[in-house]
């Protein structure tokens, strides 16, 4: 299925305009969701009630407003929502040019991927070898769905990535964390600094690593499917935190442990590529783990069967 872009606009800087669509770089999957149901088996609908009358209020008789003071409230109509949202700009105005490394990674919010539009590809493409000549990215202004963003413009492997940026009230300082200044000494820092090298690696491969968490709970999910019971882990078999060590020795035994360059990055497609615990997706094992069900008197009306843990996985 084809992308579908989000916004189609102009990217600005002097008198050059590039015109611009805007597609989604990210999608969310990383989370195991659980529907909320009655005793009965039966899903459960929100409700939205008016507090002060109790009674439940239809979505055709809710009106959106800003508190203004202590419950004191101004109502805004559809349109006058409208209104503010296409006060918006179609445009991404370049101001300057930074270094790609001047932009701390803890200011990255969502990000974007812009692709050029008709009659823009000649514009589109002379940006991005610029930029990579110089070693530098956009810094622009973005009005988006009623908000002014700061945005970073850069250079990726296959075209141009805006990446929107948090304003510095948006991130916390650490120095509200009172972290303790520790003295090292040269024999601890020349371990920590071989032991660093031993697991370092030259890049990163986002498709060498893998949800196991989630791997593990849609694996449960597919023995409890299949009638079996979930089994909760004993807690004290897990490692004890807050103990009090050596650290020079933790340092030279972890260096004594067998590693090669570069580990770091595969170990964690090695650990995913085992096959995950069997899931029983055979049609008539899923009738017999239903009839299980309801033999134990779970519930007497048909429950829907998620579909197993590998083909959740792909999607």
């Amino acid at each position: 299925m084809a992308a579908r872009s989000i916004a189609t606009l102009s990217l600005s800087f002097g008198l050059v305009s590039i015109p611009v669509k805007v597609y989604s770089a990210t999608e969310s999957s990383s989370s195991v969701s659980f529907n909320l149901l009655h005793s009965c088996g039966s899903r459960l609908k929100q409700q939205y009630v008016c507090i002060k009358e109790g009674v439940v209020v239809e979505r055709a008789d809710m009106v959106k407003g800003y508190e203004f003071d202590k419950d004191r409230y101004v109502t805004f109509t559809a349109a006058e929502l409208k209104a503010l949202e296409e006060s918006a700009r179609h445009t991404i105005d370049i101001i300057s040019f930074i270094p790609l490394s001047a932009v701390d990674p803890i200011y990255y919010d969502k990000a974007y991927y812009l692709a050029p539009d008709k009659r823009g590809g000649k514009p589109y493409g002379l940006l991005i070898e610029a930029m990579r000549e110089s070693g530098r990215c956009a810094l622009a202004r973005w009005v988006w769905k009623g908000k002014q963003l700061v945005v970073q413009v850069r250079p990726g492997a296959e075209g141009l990535i805006l990446q929107q940026l948090l304003y510095a009230d948006e991130v916390r300082s650490m120095k509200e964390l009172d972290i303790e200044r520790a003295d090292i000494t040269k024999p601890e820092l020349q371990l920590a600094l071989q032991l660093i090298d031993q697991i370092s690696a030259d890049s990163y491969d986002a498709a060498d690593y893998k949800d196991d968490e989630k791997q593990r709970v849609l694996a449960a999910i597919d023995e409890k499917i299949a009638g079996k019971d979930i089994v909760v882990a004993d807690p004290q078999a897990e490692p004890a935190g807050g103990q009090i060590i050596d650290l020079t020795e933790a340092l030279r035994a972890s260096l004594r442990k067998p590693a090669t360059k570069g580990a770091a990055a595969t170990a964690g497609a090695t650990e995913t590529t085992k096959p995950a615990a069997p899931a029983t997706s055979e049609p008539k094992e899923r009738k017999a783990a239903k009839r299980a069900g309801a033999a134990a008197g779970t519930s007497a009306e048909p429950v829907p069967v998620a579909e197993p843990a590998r083909a959740r996985a792909r999607k």
